[in-house]
């Protein structure tokens, strides 16, 4: 179904409707990023080494330019990374035997009681990579994404699709589909990312578009893993996580009910 682009144009034209809606959110999200740079600002930057502070040790004096970057560091940054950590170690408390493991490992790779001191240590635990990766296939940060059409195009199946339409995938029911993943899809695996040898193997980024393919690549890719990985390791290795209410199930079967409707979707049925 496709809406008409003059409908939005007259919400925003009166400022009614989910176009005063978005003026509103785009107004907070404005304020917040503000904010920010004050607070920083306020608190010195000449010597911090973090991205923002380098950004205003800079010649950059376009205070909105400043905003959006600022912007781009809370939503495409800190909150995808805080949503992956939060589904990671709920999976965790669910598997208790998969943390064990990652402890196991981590204690072998870099010796009992030992902190992380290289980004070399950090490749070397294949199982920890896994986890990480086997979690956001589930739970993906961003669970649907769009692309624009450059030119006409057909899909594999016959499809076609007309320059400039947009076309929407979902990571989300991707991840949870059996003719992708097996008939355990819906299943915690990590072992489902290690090899014969024991080594932490990548999927076809087209299969697994947690952080998009091709050209159009996750930017910030290495630096959420990093981010992940390291900080999964070291609460890990210092606590054993439980949950405050066992009882109440995150999963209900609606969810699963509409993992399954997306999922069917994108196979077309």
């Amino acid at each position: 179904m496709h809406v008409s682009s003059i409908v939005w144009k007259i919400k925003r034209f009166f400022n009614i409707g989910s176009e005063r809606k978005l003026k509103k959110a785009i107004k907070l999200i404005n304020i917040l990023a503000q904010e920010v740079i004050r607070q920083r600002r306020k608190l010195g930057f000449s010597n911090h080494k973090d991205l923002l502070s380098r950004f205003l040790q800079g010649d950059i004096v376009n205070e909105t330019y400043l905003r959006d970057i600022v912007i781009s560091f809370l939503l495409a940054g800190r909150d995808t990374v805080a949503s992956a950590s939060t589904s990671l170690f709920w999976l965790l408390t669910e598997n208790p035997r998969v943390a064990e493991r990652i402890r196991d490992e981590a204690n072998e790779v870099l010796g009992q009681n030992q902190e992380l001191t290289s980004c070399e240590q950090l490749r070397d635990l294949h199982y920890l990579q896994a986890c990480v990766y086997e979690s956001m296939r589930l739970y993906p940060p961003i669970q649907f994404d769009s692309k624009f059409c450059l030119e006409d195009d057909f899909l594999p199946d016959g499809t076609f699709v007309k320059k400039g339409t947009r076309v929407t995938y979902h990571p989300y029911a991707m991840g949870r589909m059996e003719e992708l993943w097996g008939v355990n899809c819906l299943e915690f695996k990590p072992e489902r990312w290690i090899n014969k040898d024991g080594v932490f193997f990548q999927e076809n980024p087209f299969k697994y578009l947690v952080f998009q393919a091709g050209v159009r690549v996750c930017l910030g890719k290495e630096m959420a893993l990093v981010e992940l990985k390291s900080m999964t390791l070291s609460f890990l290795r210092r606590f054993h996580v439980e949950l405050a209410h066992p009882s109440h199930h995150i999963l209900s079967w609606s969810d699963r009910l509409v993992s399954w409707r997306f999922a069917s979707i994108c196979k077309g049925n």
